[in-house]
C-alpha cells in the first residue's frame, strides 16, 4: 500500500470513497483496492508466503492431535502436566495481553485523553493475546468440547482453575465489547457503536476488576503443587502478587513493542495523530513500565528473604536466576532511565522489547524449566512446538488483519472530503500489473 500511494491509490479509511460512493463490505475487505490489486500485493509480500508456510506445516500437525489425543503430540504426564501449549500460550500471552485494562483505565478512568492515539491498539492487543490463550488451552485439553462443564455444570468455587476460567472468559467478554467500537465504525453501524459507548466506564470497571484477579490467579495456580517449583521462582506468600506486578511492565512494554512494528512495517496505515504522538507516547508508557519492574524486583528480594532462600543463589539454579533477573530486569531498567532521561526512543523501545523477553523467560522457568527441579527437565515433543508455532503464526495473521482494516491506527471518516479521483478507476489492468505493492 505504500508504493500504491505514489500512484494516487491511497487506503480506505472511511465510509465513502472519493468519488462520494460508499464502501461495500466486500470493498472494505479489500482496502478499496480492485481484486486483481489485493490479490498482486497479497502474494508478493514475502512474510505471508512465512505465514503460509507454516501454517501448511503446523495446520495437519494440529488436526492429528485431535484425532490422536494430546499423547501423540507432547510428553505431558503426572511429573509434567503442562508444556509449551499452557507454559508459553497461557503463561506467557496472558501478562502480555495486559495492555488493555492498563489503557483503558488510563484514557476512561483518570482522563488522560492524550493516550488516545493508542488505546485502541492496547485494547485490540489484549483481546487478541487472550483469545488466543485460549486457543492454546483448547489444544491442551484433553476434551477441549467439555470446557464449558466445569464452568456451567459443576461448579469448583474453591478451586483456583475455576477461578481463572471463569475470570477469563467473562473478561474476554469485555474486550470484545470494547473492541467492537472499532468494528462498529468499519461496518456502519453507528446506533451499536453509541449503546457500547455508553457502557465504557462499565466495561472498563470490569476490566480492571478481572484482569487483576485473573493475573494474580495464574500465579496462584502454583500453589497446588509446593515443592515442585524450584524455591527461588515459588514463594506462597508472594506468588499471585509476582505474577500481577510483572504483567505489568509486561502490558506496556508489548504495547511498546507492537506499535514499533507497526510503525516500521505498515505505516502507510497509520494516521498523521498516531505518528505524530507515538514517539512521547512511547515515553510516556516506558514511565510506567520503569515502575512496575522496580515494583516487581522488589519483590521478588522481599519473596527471597522472607522465605529465606539466598543459600540457593550459590548454585546453578542461582545463577539462572539471576540471569533472568539481571537480563529481564535490571537491565532494561537501566535501558529505560538512560533513554527517558535523554530522549532517546530507540533505546527505551530496545528496552521494552528486553523487558518482554525476560517476562517470557520467567514465566518458562516457572511452568517448565524450574518445574520439577529435583527431577529431570522436560524438553518438549517436535510436533508441541510446531503448533504453538503454528497457532502464533495465525495469531500474528489475524492481527495484521484486523489491523490493515479496522480503525485502530488511524481514525475513521464517516464522510470523506473531496479528493482526486483515485487512479485505481482508471488503470488499465496492464498498469495495474506493473504496481509493485505490500499487504
Amino acid at each position: 500500500m505504500k508504493t500504491l500511494e505514489r500512484f494516487g491509490i491511497k487506503p480506505l479509511d472511511g465510509a465513502e470513497s472519493r468519488e462520494g460512493k460508499r464502501w461495500n463490505v466486500m470493498e472494505k475487505l479489500f482496502l478499496g483496492l480492485t481484486l486483481d490489486q489485493y490479490l498482486n500485493q497479497v502474494v508478493r509480500n514475502k512474510f505471508n508466503w512465512i505465514l503460509t508456510a507454516i501454517m501448511a506445516v503446523g495446520i495437519p500437525f494440529i488436526i492429528y492431535r485431535f484425532i490422536f489425543g494430546l499423547g501423540s503430540v507432547t510428553h505431558s504426564s503426572y511429573e509434567y502436566p503442562w508444556g509449551l501449549f499452557l507454559g508459553f500460550g497461557l503463561f506467557c500471552m496472558v501478562p502480555l495481553s495486559a495492555s488493555g485494562f492498563m489503557l483503558g483505565t488510563t484514557v476512561e478512568i483518570f482522563g488522560r485523553h492524550d493516550f488516545e492515539p493508542i488505546e485502541r491498539l492496547a485494547l485490540l492487543n489484549g483481546l487478541l493475546g487472550y483469545f488466543f490463550a485460549v486457543v492454546y488451552l483448547l489444544v491442551d485439553l484433553g476434551q477441549p468440547w467439555r470446557l464449558a462443564y466445569p464452568m456451567v455444570y459443576a461448579w469448583g468455587p474453591a478451586a483456583v482453575l475455576f477461578l481463572v476460567g471463569w475470570h477469563v472468559a467473562t473478561y474476554l467478554s469485555v474486550q470484545v465489547a470494547e473492541v467492537s467500537v472499532s468494528f462498529f465504525e468499519w461496518i456502519g453501524w453507528p446506533n451499536a457503536k453509541k449503546f457500547i459507548r455508553k457502557g465504557t466506564i462499565g466495561l472498563t470497571v470490569s476490566g480492571i476488576i478481572l484482569s487483576t484477579l485473573h493475573q494474580g490467579a495464574l500465579g496462584a495456580l502454583f500453589t497446588y503443587a509446593p515443592g515442585k517449583v524450584h524455591p527461588l521462582w515459588y514463594s506462597s506468600e508472594f506468588q499471585w502478587i509476582h505474577y500481577f506486578t510483572s504483567s505489568i511492565p509486561g502490558g506496556l512494554c508489548m504495547v511498546i513493542a507492537v506499535s514499533t512494528i507497526v510503525i516500521m512495517t505498515m505505516a502507510w496505515r497509520c494516521d498523521d495523530r498516531f505518528k505524530d504522538n507515538l514517539d512521547d507516547l512511547t515515553i510516556k508508557l516506558a514511565k510506567g513500565a520503569s515502575m512496575g519492574l522496580i515494583t516487581y524486583l522488589v519483590i521478588k528480594l522481599i519473596a527471597v528473604a522472607h522465605d529465606n532462600e539466598w543459600v540457593y543463589l550459590a548454585t546453578g539454579w542461582g545463577v539462572w536466576w539471576m540471569l533472568e533477573i539481571l537480563g529481564g530486569v535490571v537491565l532494561p531498567l537501566v535501558l529505560f532511565a538512560y533513554g527517558i532521561r535523554h530522549k532517546m526512543v530507540t533505546m527505551v523501545r530496545i528496552g521494552a522489547f528486553v523487558t518482554i523477553a525476560g517476562i517470557l523467560l520467567n514465566r518458562l522457568n516457572t511452568a517448565l524449566i524450574a518445574f520439577n527441579w529435583k527431577l529431570y527437565q522436560e524438553i518438549p515433543h517436535i510436533a508441541e512446538i510446531i503448533i504453538s508455532i503454528t497457532i502464533f503464526a495465525i495469531y500474528i495473521a489475524t492481527y495484521r488483519f484486523i489491523l490493515n482494516r479496522l480503525p485502530i491506527l488511524y481514525q475513521w471518516k464517516a464522510q470523506t472530503q473531496e479528493a482526486e479521483v483515485s487512479v485505481a478507476v482508471t488503470a488499465s489492468p496492464e498498469r495495474e500489473q506493473e504496481i509493485p505493492a505490500r499487504a
